[in-house]
């Protein structure tokens, strides 16, 4: 896509998309055959609906139609939200990423993954996990020391319960066994 109609798309698009308190994060136009796709990705810190992305999907689509930005040639139009596995390239990405887990791949080399526990302008402040039995522990990151990063998708995520009596941090699946419950031990009635 030429930067002439990379710039006139993102002229006609961001006051759609803003109008709709979305941020703008890319529009993308890729050949597909005899036709293009022209993908707008939308995003905002409550997240987007689908209801949302439709009714976005049919304004934008009038407006191109009204315009000459896409040309003759035909193409279809895609509104949508990033993916789980988006990079994490700017500080609102971050602030929407706050109680995930991250990977994030340094400059100086190595990489880091944690849960963004909170943000700044400046950078985030981490909780590593431990590992083997360990205790999670704290860094601090600041966005410059930042390569690369994306959100760790996590399937089965541990909930993080205190147990009083104990003071001991333990998961949802050990609830049972921090109540005393226990499939042997239990009497029939």
């Amino acid at each position: 896509m030429s930067t002439t109609q990379s710039e006139r798309l993102r002229g006609l698009l961001e006051p759609l998309v803003a109008a709709r308190d979305l941020d703008l994060e890319e529009i993308e136009v890729t050949p597909a055959g005899r036709s293009r796709v022209l993908r707008i990705v939308v995003d905002s810190d409550e997240g987007v609906q689908l209801d949302e992305c439709a009714d976005l999907s049919r304004e934008a689509s009038q407006v191109l139609d009204d315009s000459d930005v896409m040309g003759g040639a035909p193409y279809t139009l895609e509104v949508t939200s990033p993916g789980a596995d988006r990079p994490l390239t700017e500080p609102r990405h971050y602030r929407r990423a706050v109680d995930r887990l991250i990977k994030a791949r340094l400059h100086e080399g190595g990489e880091v993954v944690a849960r963004i526990v909170a943000m700044d302008d400046t950078g985030l402040d981490l909780e590593v996990p431990g590992v083997k039995g360990r205790k999670p522990t704290a860094r601090r990151i600041a966005f410059d020391e930042i390569a690369k990063a994306r959100v760790e998708l996590e399937f089965s995520r541990k909930s993080a319960k205190q147990d009083a009596t104990r003071g001991e941090t333990i998961d949802e699946n050990d609830e049972s066994r921090a109540n005393g419950e226990n499939d042997e031990n239990k009497e029939e009635a």
